[in-house]
């Protein structure tokens, strides 16, 4: 037990000192910047791709994006009190070991999201210095790889400069869009339909949670005096703000474009601005803006899979040739399936995403109903890495209630791979998320009354144990 808190306490001493470098503005910043992007685009996009109006998909994100946006804004209120990566702290829920079930689920999340973005930054690199997308798509790679490895400062220095080139980007964009087309026309479009108004709700709530399993590896910078609304509002302003702007420009885009968006996303949307130096501008600003979330999702992906590594070997660090083995090793995968997938990116990405809802939203669920309801905050931190200690190898409630919670979803699925047998009845409307959300947590308070886990008496650190 004593080389346990000693290696957490070593972990809490660099946390503690990375908080002079964190604040509420660059937690804003970082969230902000790094939804102003063009993947967040095409995920608005898909809301018209796949059926939608204009008006209706534009309210149906908006209001997707607060719910998903709350949600992931909870996760990150538990980073500045805890100090831990948000992963390690399901281990209060799943178990030491048993959080490796959720991890791994993650794992795949980040690599679905970091393939998808290396298409989309590959065709803008292909573009820009005139190669196939593909070699673009190495290009890119490589470049993650390289930011990665420099570690969380680099990656908030490009959340805050990616902020101000997106800010630019996008005003100019919806100048030339709203200049060069008479838009309202497309809002005067309006078919009300459930099952594309709730579509473009799952679409941007999606987006929004898949979020919550890295947000606090970034919050936990903050100060742990840090006020809970206070980063609860910089985190959830800057996300939603900044991709509601992203989805508004893509729902626009797809809607002129007509079948000409799929498998052009990219030059589309940089054609709407201009051709020439301002197009070459435009392309590096997406090349950018991709780098900044890509960049967030291979550090989240190496911190996912060293938190299994520790878990099972009983240590809290890793050394930096197993840290590099790690980000090489998820960033070359990731960049595997977007060559391999990069022909039919909009339909394998709009099935992913929706898919990925089955996945996170019952882990969502079971990890905020502990936080808020359960617990209360009140962890043992320096337990966390004791297999034999208050949380155990394997936590049974937490796993049986996850389980449960993906299963009592797959009825509600509608994706292009899966459909749930309730789908049709329900008019062809995907609910699963909602369902998930909701049915989720309350069997994980039930089941957690009726078989109570050990809960310290108050909020335990490493300094203070």
């Amino acid at each position: 037990m004593k080389s346990y808190f000693n290696a957490f306490a070593s972990v809490w001493k660099k946390r503690s000192y990375a908080t002079t470098h964190g604040t509420l503005s660059s937690q804003f910043t970082l969230w902000f910047g790094s939804n102003l992007q063009i993947t967040a685009i095409v995920t608005g996009a898909l809301a018209v791709v796949l059926g939608g109006d204009v008006f209706w998909s534009l309210i149906g994100l908006f209001i997707g994006q607060l719910l998903g946006g709350a949600v992931m804004a909870l996760h990150a209120v538990q980073g500045p009190k805890l100090g831990l990566p948000q992963m390690i702290s399901s281990r209060v829920q799943f178990g030491v070991y048993g959080a490796v079930i959720p991890i791994l689920l993650v794992c795949m999340m980040y690599v679905g999201f970091s393939a998808s973005g290396t298409v989309l930054a590959g065709q803008a690199v292909g573009q820009l210095l005139h190669v196939t997308d593909w070699v673009g798509i190495i290009i890119f790679g490589v470049v993650i790889i390289g930011i990665t490895i420099c570690g969380y400062r680099i990656i908030h220095i490009l959340g805050k400069v990616a902020s101000v080139i997106g800010v630019i980007t996008f005003f100019y964009l919806f100048f030339r869009l709203f200049y060069m087309n008479d838009v309202s026309i497309l809002l005067e479009n309006r078919h009300f339909s459930w099952t594309n108004f709730l579509l473009a709700m799952s679409l941007s709530a999606s987006w929004q949670i898949a979020f919550g399993p890295y947000v606090a590896d970034y919050s936990r910078y903050l100060p742990t005096k840090t006020p809970t609304i206070k980063a609860f509002l910089a985190v959830g302003s800057g996300t939603v703000i900044g991709t509601q702007a992203s989805m508004i420009l893509g729902v626009f885009a797809a809607a002129l474009a007509g079948n000409q968006f799929a498998g052009n996303e990219v030059s589309y949307i940089v054609g709407l601005g201009s051709t020439g130096l301002i197009a070459a501008l435009l392309y590096i600003s997406i090349f950018y803006g991709k780098v900044t979330i890509t960049a967030l999702n291979a550090y989240g992906s190496f911190m996912s899979m060293a938190a299994i590594w520790c878990g099972f070997r009983g240590k809290s660090q890793i050394s930096r040739g197993q840290r590099l083995f790690f980000i090489i090793l998820m960033v070359s995968f990731s960049t595997a399936l977007g060559l391999a997938g990069q022909h039919s990116f909009l339909k394998l990405f709009s099935a992913f995403l929706l898919f990925l809802l089955a996945f996170f939203t019952p882990w969502s669920a079971i990890n905020l109903v502990d936080y808020y309801w359960v617990t209360k905050g009140r962890y043992d931190v320096p337990e966390l890495a004791n297999p034999n200690g208050r949380y155990g190898r394997w936590n049974k409630v937490g796993i049986i209630t996850y389980i449960v919670g993906v299963l009592i979803q797959l009825p509600f699925i509608s994706t292009g791979f899966y459909t749930g047998p309730l789908v049709e009845k329900l008019g062809g409307v995907d609910i699963s998320w909602i369902v998930g959300l909701v049915a989720t947590s309350v069997i994980y308070y039930v089941a957690i009354k009726k078989w109570p886990m050990s809960v310290a008496d108050r909020l335990i650190l490493p300094t203070s144990k």
